[in-house]
């Protein structure tokens, strides 16, 4: 299918559906680090600007309209969000596009705290906004190592068809699982999917292979948690703008920080998937993005209309 992709940021949710056979054909994020980040690896199909500045003739036509949008106004994590919160009006942004623009399908990505906020309300004018599309709409919750991510990372997929389209989407079935029973593999361990990287204080050539040095803590908090190296990790986040710090997982040794590049690997991304910007902002760009791994088994459940 031709994608157009909306809050790309590094590009994690588009490498999935690019892995899966599909064509991204334009796409547009404001993070000037994260639109670097995406040329470099993905193509300079990516318009940096503003999304409540782009006029829809900008965008092209296309099958699918995709995007993970911002979701710091919904997390769990945010002990003050509420159904105010401006940030959660992003997503009518999305809405704009997709009811101009009439794809097929739509995809929409963001954290499961959407699914309490307002207890439940918010969930329901979403859908509700979705459906006055003239679409179909489902959400479900799918966690990140049930797919091969060595992370716990649990996120909403909205799934958007058009009410004129022949397609009923069905959601990934888990392929791992905790204990690997039940024919599954079992969740892949955080240790596991660092044993191949170097160490990042000896010589080496991987890229963004460098880590903070803000010293541990051990409080139970998001960011000062004894990893455990045969489960996956806890989840990555990205806590923080361009100009605050962002919360870094202890690495499986629990004798320091993950560098950059064990972070993005924790988030499922290739070794050779370089990011760009300085330290703090690369680790942004990763905690933000949706884990490749699970963008491509959700991309996967399009095989039968690709090319439509």
């Amino acid at each position: 299918m031709k994608v157009v992709s909306l809050f790309s940021g590094a590009g994690g949710l588009d490498l999935g559906f690019k892995m899966a056979g599909h064509e991204i054909i334009w796409a547009n994020d404001l993070y000037s680090d994260a639109v670097e980040t995406y040329k470099v690896n993905l193509g300079n199909h990516i318009v940096c600007k503003d999304i409540f500045s782009i006029d829809i003739n900008e965008v092209p036509d296309c099958n699918i309209v995709i995007g993970g949008f911002p979701c710091q106004g919904f997390s769990v994590a945010n002990t003050k969000r509420n159904i105010n919160d401006e940030r959660n009006q992003l997503y009518k942004e999305l809405m704009r596009i997709i009811n101009a623009k009439q794809p097929k399908y739509f995809l929409a990505e963001n954290v499961k705290g959407i699914f309490s906020l307002a207890k439940g309300e918010v969930l329901k004018m979403i859908l509700a906004d979705f459906e006055s599309m003239g679409y179909k709409v489902q959400a479900r919750v799918l966690n990140a190592a049930d797919y091969g991510v060595p992370q716990l990372r649990h996120r909403v997929f909205f799934i958007g068809v058009r009410n004129d389209v022949n397609f009923s989407f069905e959601y990934p079935t888990p392929m791992y699982n905790a204990t690997g029973s039940d024919g599954l593999r079992k969740w892949v361990s955080v240790g596991d999917a660092l044993s191949d990287l170097p160490d990042p204080d000896k010589p080496h050539t991987v890229p963004n292979h460098d880590y903070s040095k803000y010293k541990l803590r051990f409080n139970g908090y998001i960011g000062h948690r004894t990893i455990d190296p045969l489960k996956p990790a806890p989840t990555v986040t990205a806590r923080g703008d361009d100009k605050g710090g962002v919360v870094v997982l202890h690495h499986p040794s629990n004798q320091r920080r993950m560098s950059c590049r064990e972070l993005a690997t924790v988030q499922s991304f290739p070794t050779d998937f370089a990011f760009m910007g300085n330290r703090s902002s690369v680790y942004r760009q990763i905690g933000n993005a949706v884990p490749p791994l699970l963008a491509y088994a959700v991309a996967k459940q399009f095989d039968a209309v690709i090319g439509e």
